[in-house]
């Protein structure tokens, strides 16, 4: 007699959620199976790699993604409860004078150009972090006001954060140099991509540094917005200085709006007008059509062939219409 086969198990899927620690900062997945009852808007305590945090739950995942490097995603410990976002209400506070000591304790110690930004503890209070930015773009020895901190916050563990002037214009908030309220950074950027100036060269927008430079010192984070739409308007766009035949005749284009699939063409006596990409033919093909409908055929014999003159006159008969 033969045994009969035992049924499989169904692995189900870990509940992952995504948790931020920050209102407007990185997103960080965690397995909630334990609290299944998780939903956007609750807060979780989290053990991380900068110790025990709360966080707020942002997301639920009907998918789990990639596991992480370490191959599983760390467990919720738990959901918050009342008693603990009262604490977290306290360590905010307990931040902010931490922050005023540093400053006081960089201005004895005569740390220049040294600006402390921010305080941070962790959740259980074990770990105290001071984020800081220097004026020079180099890093500075912060070893003698680490210590002034360890006098203060015993059992702590103490550690100086460098950070970029994004990072400094992203805690700090306030008004955008384009006369928003708010900054971008501040508002919904939870990530800085690279910024190059051959994004405003593909916009047509001015060097100016008072016109693509932000309230941090950097170039504008906006700046890659609409980046990609340029690019891909402008492949299909004749360049400047490119010769062109329009519906009022022959000119140069003198400008590029690729937004609008429009270039503004310079014309005889000193005249200047705007057309749509379907109004325009490149000159140099349609001069390279008619020199073929006027050279014999090589193709067919005698010269009865008459195919290139009618390929020119197609394409001159649609410049035409």
């Amino acid at each position: 007699m033969t045994d009969s086969p035992q049924p499989t198990e169904q692995v189900q899927n870990p509940l992952i959620v995504g948790i931020r620690f920050q209102k407007i900062g990185k997103l960080y997945h965690f397995d909630a199976s334990k609290e299944p009852e998780l939903k956007p808007g609750d807060y979780a305590i989290v053990e991380t790699s900068r110790g025990v945090q709360i966080g707020q739950v942002v997301q639920r995942l009907e998918e789990p993604p990639a596991p992480p490097q370490q191959g599983t995603w760390k467990p919720i410990e738990r959901k918050a409860s009342v008693g603990d976002l009262e604490v977290h209400k306290n360590i905010q506070k307990k931040e902010v004078e931490a922050m005023i000591e540093a400053r006081a304790s960089a201005s004895k110690l005569n740390y220049k150009g040294v600006k402390i930004v921010k305080a941070e503890f962790s959740f259980d209070r074990k770990m105290l972090t001071f984020m800081y930015n220097t004026e020079e773009d180099k890093d500075v020895d912060l070893g003698k006001l680490r210590k002034e901190m360890l006098k203060l916050y015993k059992n702590t563990n103490i550690e100086m954060r460098r950070i970029g002037p994004r990072d400094v214009a992203k805690i700090l908030g306030g008004m955008g140099a384009c006369g928003l309220e708010s900054r971008c950074c501040s508002t919904f950027l939870t990530d800085f991509s690279p910024i190059s100036i051959k994004m405003a060269k593909a916009q047509g927008i001015s060097l100016d540094p008072g016109e693509i430079t932000g309230m941090c010192g950097r170039l504008r984070c906006c700046l890659i917005y609409e980046y990609e739409q340029y690019v891909e308007a402008r492949k299909t766009l004749p360049k400047r200085g490119k010769e062109v035949q329009t519906p009022l005749g022959r000119g140069k284009v003198i400008d590029v709006v690729p937004l609008k699939q429009a270039v503004l063409v310079s014309l005889p006596e000193g005249k200047r007008a705007e057309f749509l990409k379907h109004e325009i033919e490149p000159w140099d093909e349609l001069e390279a059509l008619r020199r073929k409908s006027e050279a014999p055929c090589d193709r067919h014999e005698n010269g009865g062939c008459d195919c290139g003159k009618a390929n020119y006159n197609t394409a001159q008969k649609k410049t035409d219409d």
